[in-house]
C-alpha cells in the first residue's frame, strides 16, 4: 500500500480518531481484514460478519502490529471510525488508486473471470510490476483490499468484478475506474438473483459504461462470440476490441484442438501477427479466457510472439479450478469445485469426457446455487448432459437439486445405471475409495457452498498422490 498517515487515511474515509497517539504514524502494510494476516504496519479493518464481530479482534491486531483499525465503533486500541466500514474501505481504495498512476483493467463474466485474471495478471507481470486478486476477490470488500495491495511501485492493476444486481458493477468501477474494461460473456450465474439473462447483460455492461472515451485511452475487450456481449460495444465511448473464434474478432483463435489430456493449443491471430498456442489448462474453454488475455496483453504493447510464450506458460493460479492432479496409481482427480453454474459445468464435463477418452470417467456434481425457478431444468440437462457426453458414471451429491442432475441422467441414459444419488460427501467419498480403478478420471464441481472440494482432497489424502498438472 501506498503510504499514507493515520491523518490522512481518517480525512479520506470522513472518520474520527480514538485512542492515537500520534496521527502522523503511517500505514505502510496491507489492509487486512482478518486479524491472522495483520503484519507490522497494517491497517485492520473489523467487519461484522454472520458468526464473527472484527471488533473482538482488534486489540489482537495491534499487537500483532496493526497501525490501527478501521472500525465502527471505539475498540480501546488506536481506532479510526466510521459509520460504514465497507464504504470507508472502498473511499481508501478509490483515494490509493487515485496516486497509482497506474493502468487498471477490469474483467467481468458469468464464467471464467477468475482463471482469465490469472491469465492476465501471467502476461502483464512480464511487461511491469502488476498487482491481481488472490483467488477471488470481486465484490465491494474484495476489490478494495486487492487496490489497497497496490504501493508506489505498482505500474498494472488488476480486478476482477462481480455482481449480484443491477448497479453492483457500476460501483464498483467507482472505487476503482479502469482503463481498459474486458467482459467474458454472458450465461447463467445467479440467474435467479437477475431474472433472466438480458438483465445479466444489463449488469454486466456497466463495466464498459464506467470506460473512459476512446480519445482518452478507453478500451473495451469484448467476446465476440457471445451476442448479449458483442452488443454492448454500443454501450461505450471506448475504443473496442473483439476477441473470439469468429472472423470479425481482432484476436481470435484459428485450429483449435484438444491433446489426449485435455489441454488446448490453438494459432493465435492479432492485428499484429499470429503464433502458435499450447496451453498448460485443462478445457477448450480456456481458449477464450486465454484471447480475453491475449487482447489486453497486446494492448499494452505485448508482442504477439511473446503473449504466445506466455499463455503457453501460464498455469493455474488460483486454487480448486480445474486443479488436475495424478495419483500414484494412476487415478486422475479434477478439484473444480470452487464454484459453478449451468455454464461453467458444461464446460468442465466436456473436459473431462476430453480427458477422459479410453479411460473410466466419474463427474461428482452437486447443486449449482442462485438458479431460481430455472433450478429444476438446468439440473436436469446437466445429469442429461454427463450421459449423452459418455461419462462413465455419474454420483450427484446433496438433497434436492443433486436428485435432479440424478433424475435428468437417468431419463437420458438407457438402463439406469448411468447415475447414483447420495445424500452428502461422506457418502461419496465412501462410494469413490471404493470403486475406483487405476486410471479413472474423476471431475468433483458444485457450488462453492456444498464444499465438494473435501471430495477432491479426500480422494488425494493418503493416496501418494503425484504433482499437481497445473496449477
Amino acid at each position: 500500500m501506498i503510504a499514507l498517515s493515520l491523518a490522512e487515511i481518517a480525512t479520506i474515509v470522513s472518520g474520527q480518531t480514538y485512542d492515537i497517539p500520534d496521527p502522523e504514524l503511517e500505514v505502510t502494510g496491507p489492509v487486512v481484514i482478518d486479524s491472522r494476516q495483520v503484519r507490522p504496519g497494517s491497517l485492520f479493518a473489523a467487519f461484522v460478519g454472520a458468526r464473527v464481530d472484527g471488533h473482538d479482534y482488534a486489540r489482537g491486531a495491534v499487537e500483532a502490529g496493526a497501525v490501527a483499525v478501521l472500525a465502527a465503533r471505539p475498540v480501546g486500541v488506536p481506532a479510526i471510525v466510521v459509520a460504514d466500514v465497507e464504504r470507508a474501505l472502498g473511499a481508501l481504495a478509490r483515494a490509493v488508486v487515485e496516486r497509482l498512476g497506474a493502468t487498471l483493467v477490469a474483467l467481468t463474466g458469468s464464467a471464467g473471470k477468475t482463471s482469465t485474471k490469472d491469465l492476465i495478471a501471467q502476461l502483464l507481470q512480464r511487461i511491469a510490476p502488476t498487482v491481481w486478486p488472490e483467488g477471488s476477490l470481486n465484490n465491494e470488500i474484495g476489490l478494495p483490499l486487492t487496490a489497497l495491495r497496490a504501493d508506489s511501485g505498482t505500474r498494472q492493476l488488476v480486478l476482477e468484478m462481480g455482481a449480484r444486481g443491477i448497479g453492483h458493477i457500476r460501483y464498483l468501477a467507482e472505487l476503482t475506474p479502469p482503463r481498459i474494461g474486458v467482459v467474458l460473456n454472458v450465461g447463467t450465474a445467479h440467474i435467479g438473483e437477475f431474472g433472466g439473462r438480458e438483465q445479466i447483460a444489463q449488469a454486466k455492461g456497466e463495466l464498459v459504461e464506467a470506460l473512459p472515451a476512446a480519445e482518452e485511452g478507453g478500451v473495451a475487450v469484448l467476446n465476440a462470440d457471445d451476442p448479449l456481449v458483442r452488443a454492448m460495444a454500443s454501450r461505450t465511448k471506448a475504443r473496442t476490441v473483439l476477441f473470439g473464434e469468429a472472423e470479425e474478432a481482432d484476436v481470435r483463435a484459428e485450429n483449435v484442438r484438444l491433446n489426449e489430456a485435455g489441454q488446448p493449443s490453438f494459432t493465435l491471430r492479432t492485428p499484429t501477427g499470429c503464433s502458435d498456442v499450447t496451453l498448460r489448462l485443462y478445457g477448450e474453454h480456456h481458449v477464450s479466457n486465454a484471447l480475453a488475455a491475449a487482447a489486453v496483453a497486446q494492448e499494452l504493447g505485448m508482442p504477439v510472439d511473446g503473449i504466445a510464450q506466455a499463455l503457453s506458460e501460464a498455469g493455474q493460479l488460483s486454487r480448486w479450478r480445474m486443479e488436475v492432479t495424478e495419483r500414484s496409481d494412476g487415478v486422475t482427480v479434477v478439484n473444480d469445485a470452487y464454484n459453478a453454474n449451468p455454464d461453467s459445468m458444461r464446460a468442465a464435463l466436456r473436459a473431462l469426457a476430453a480427458m477422459g477418452k479410453g479411460r473410466r470417467t466419474w463427474a461428482v456434481l452437486g447443486e449449482m446455487a442462485e438458479l431460481g425457478g430455472e433450478s429444476l431444468a438446468e439440473h436436469d440437462a446437466i445429469g442429461r448432459l454427463v450421459v449423452r457426453l459418455n461419462v462413465s458414471k455419474l454420483v450427484a451429491v446433496g438433497g434436492q437439486e443433486a436428485a435432479w442432475l440424478d433424475m435428468g441422467a437417468k431419463n437420458e441414459g438407457s438402463w439406469g445405471e448411468e447415475s447414483v444419488h447420495v445424500s452428502d460427501t461422506e457418502a461419496a467419498i465412501d462410494l469413490l475409495r471404493s470403486q475406483l480403478r487405476p486410471g479413472d478420471v474423476v471431475l468433483v464441481k458444485a457450488s462453492r457452498s456444498v464444499g465438494l472440494e473435501r471430495i477432491g482432497q479426500a480422494l488425494l489424502d493418503g493416496s501418494g498422490e503425484g504433482e499437481v498438472a497445473a496449477r
